[in-house]
């Protein structure tokens, strides 16, 4: 049994598997964020941050969990119309191609001001956005993995989280899918 962190390795522990065959291996998804953040960042993310920042902080999300379809998606989406409002910010989307994100995501959130929408990326991409962001909203597992490695705070928008060492590290903050939640902890 390969655990990635100690928290993983009691809870196999606490399952009765026997400590002998168990590694702390660390975590082979940062193994590979590290070596594709060393790659040369792609001439669309350098022309994308050019057009858009400004000196503006980035903001990056990425929602799209099966959870939050519905009203969650549609409350995440209304906190970010209410954060596109701060003028000292831009925020990125990329967006799953699953309908029941791109229908409330188009809905409210084209044409909003400060708020850009992109297809879904590549990890190469979506690596180098993330080391530009100075915040990440995210209902995704490997971004909860992903932004404390490059010492980005997180607002995880899910009430649970299978990823508890970043919230116990402070990187990572759950705040769930209600609109005031989310925009109070952005600010």
């Amino acid at each position: 049994h390969f655990a990635p962190t100690q928290w993983a390795k009691n809870n196999l522990l606490r399952e009765g598997i026997d400590e002998r065959i168990i590694k702390v291996t660390g975590n082979t998804v940062i193994d590979a964020l590290q070596f594709v953040s060393k790659q040369p960042e792609p001439q669309e993310i350098t022309q994308l941050l050019a057009s858009k920042l400004h000196n503006k902080k980035l903001i990056l999300v990425t929602a799209h969990r099966r959870e939050n379809f519905g009203e969650p998606m549609e409350n995440i989406c209304k906190a970010l119309v209410e954060l596109s409002k701060e003028e000292d910010a831009e925020i990125i989307y990329p967006v799953h191609l699953n309908p029941n994100v791109q229908e409330p995501v188009k809905r409210l959130l084209t044409d909003v001001e400060h708020l850009t929408l992109l297809p879904p990326l590549d990890y190469l991409p979506l690596v180098h956005l993330m080391k530009h962001a100075k915040l990440i909203l995210t209902d995704s597992g490997g971004i909860q993995e992903e932004a404390p490695a490059f010492g980005i705070p997180a607002l995880v928008l899910r009430d649970v989280t299978e990823r508890p060492e970043g919230v116990e590290a402070g990187t990572l903050k759950l705040v769930g899918t209600e609109t005031s939640s989310i925009v109070q902890a952005a600010k």
